[in-house]
């Protein structure tokens, strides 16, 4: 069958004439602040990558806390270029959360969450934690100590939460500890539960995205507004970006990969100085800030409170915004947007040094 034949065979069937007449109509406002419209793509790229490396290695990872350090040292040892994917599946993944922080800021900051895009950045909000725990599950298959004590540590702040903390806590390890029940179960969130709820959390997002447009601004002057055609100086642009950070990936990927530790011992207590993903940094750290207890009550659970109160609030931000709905300048918000980000910056910051 040629070329023209398969074409018009296609064309019977499904007819694009309106996909097509949508991408040549559609168009994005051009302004001084459009460069953060692209991280959202950058973060999608790169959500691509792991789901093509994840796969990739999941044909030869064990999902066995006998087997599953051995497995992950012979990927990268043994298989034919089993060390590049897996460095390229761990930096995908950091360069992924970095790229989240930072569309998720770019959003707060320049109040794009405001009326009627609240659960555009509901989703998106909901999308970083997701991220969060695929980095925190897809760490704890390493099976080695510092994963081990990183996950005991999670799992055991997260039961201090009244009420429902022993169901989460039961429930996320599978067993009274971290044992190779919990393994097992973080392998299922990992790469069944995670990437099914993710992929249409995606979809949701991108498709609120489309529904509301771009958001542009309070600052910038409606009239004045420019706007740069979708297809194909947007896409273009976007392209060029996506293979930009392609090269970061692969160049960290090979220049620097990263090391497997020591394989965890259930019964061993946990190694001196450990500490967990550099993203969950301001947590461990301000929870060290925090006595053991305080008034009678426990300390640690007083401080995961306040930790859930915070990021709470910061979920909740669109709907307390009034100014920002009014379609008027919010300058409260965007310090406390500030107050955020510095906080999360000292704290991991403290982290790594301390």
């Amino acid at each position: 069958m040629n070329c023209p034949r398969l074409k018009n065979w296609f064309w019977e069937r499904y007819n694009i004439d309106e996909i097509r007449d949508l991408v040549k109509q559609k168009s994005v406002p051009k302004h001084k602040y459009e460069i953060w419209y692209y991280t959202g793509g950058i973060t999608l790229f790169l959500f691509i990558i792991q789901f093509i490396t994840g796969m990739v290695l999941s044909f030869y990872y064990v999902p066995h806390f006998e087997h599953a350090h051995k497995s992950i040292i012979e990927i990268v040892t043994k298989l034919n270029m089993g060390w590049f994917f897996r460095s390229l599946h761990h930096w995908g993944a950091q360069i992924a959360i970095v790229m989240l922080f930072t569309h998720l800021w770019s959003t707060l900051l320049l109040k794009a969450y405001r009326k009627p895009r609240e659960f555009v950045w509901v989703s998106g909000f909901i999308l970083l934690g997701i991220a969060i725990f695929f980095g925190l599950s897809g760490y704890f298959l390493l099976w080695d100590e510092r994963a081990f004590a990183a996950v005991r540590v999670a799992t055991g702040g997260a039961g201090n939460l009244p009420v429902v903390g022993g169901f989460i806590k039961a429930f996320l390890r599978g067993d009274i500890d971290v044992t190779g029940d919990t393994l097992t179960r973080f392998y299922a969130f990992h790469v069944g539960i995670l990437p099914l709820v993710t992929l249409c959390l995606m979809v949701l997002h991108i498709l609120l995205v489309q529904y509301h447009g771009m958001s542009v601004p309070v600052s910038i002057k409606k009239e004045k507004l420019k706007e740069t055609p979708f297809f194909p100086n947007f896409v273009y642009k976007d392209l060029i970006i996506w293979l930009v950070m392609l090269g970061i990936v692969v160049t960290l990927a090979t220049l620097v990969p990263p090391e497997i530790g020591k394989k965890a011992d259930p019964l061993a207590p946990a190694p001196e100085n450990i500490k967990p993903e550099w993203y969950f940094l301001f947590l461990f750290q301000t929870l060290k800030l925090f006595p053991g207890e305080i008034l009678g009550l426990n300390g640690e659970t007083i401080a995961i409170l306040l930790i859930s109160a915070g990021i709470l609030f910061f979920f909740l931000i669109p709907f307390f915004d009034r100014k920002s709905q009014r379609e008027e300048r919010s300058t409260l918000f965007t310090w406390i947007g500030l107050i955020y980000f510095l906080y999360f910056v000292l704290m991991t910051i403290i982290g790594f040094i301390s």
